[in-house]
């Protein structure tokens, strides 16, 4: 069965936390097409019909708005500066509260944590978060944040650290969804290979 992928874009949210998402999930489908199987469907989604302006400068046009988006078997809360400002916002937190309840996997990325546990389905959970934002999401309460690993799983919500964190967690849920071969033959696809220039010296 193809699966159903939702992006939030917001102003303000990192690029990489949900384009690296966006490229494991499209590579997956791609790879799926060729042997065959149905083609996934994974789009953007956001509150307003205008381009978003991301963290980083990047603007971006979504594919949906809440209010025209086909159902959704994943949502995906990324982060970035601008999730500080959203957290706030009724509009994008109701809508992500009433999505998720009927989404199979609830995902987010760095300080999309926040808007899950704001929402509620990151309440009483295991969390990750960029490391620079721990401390602050724990100090919200009804959540233990995981400190020591990338992503972490509890129930159907995945949460993964900051940026390049979101990639790993990516492919482990489309491992779940379909099988670990074919998240190994994504990863290869991709040339995802982490080997950091710098990282005896960090």
């Amino acid at each position: 069965m193809p699966t159903t992928f939702g992006l939030l874009l917001f102003d303000g949210v990192e690029e990489l936390d949900f384009v690296g998402p966006w490229e494991v999930f499209t590579a997956s489908s791609m790879l799926r097409e060729n042997t065959g199987e149905a083609a996934d469907t994974i789009v953007t989604i956001s509150e307003h019909d205008r381009p978003v302006r991301c963290s980083k400068g990047l603007r971006v046009l979504a594919d949906h708005t809440f209010e025209n988006h086909p159902n959704l078997d994943v949502v995906l809360a990324p982060g970035g500066f601008g999730t500080r400002t959203e957290v706030g916002n009724p509009v994008l937190i109701d809508w992500l509260r009433n999505v998720a309840a009927s989404c199979d996997w609830v995902t987010s990325v760095c300080t999309g944590s926040l808007l899950l546990h704001e929402a509620g389905p990151g309440r009483n959970r295991r969390l990750c978060t960029h490391w620079g934002f721990e401390d602050t999401l724990e100090a919200r309460g009804s959540c233990t944040i995981v400190r020591d690993q990338r992503w972490a799983v509890d129930g159907n919500v995945v949460s993964s650290q900051g940026v390049s964190a979101g990639i790993d967690m990516a492919l482990w849920l489309i491992g779940q969804i379909y099988s670990p071969d074919h998240a190994r033959g994504t990863q290869h696809y991709i040339q995802y290979d982490p080997a950091p220039p710098y990282a005896d010296s960090i």
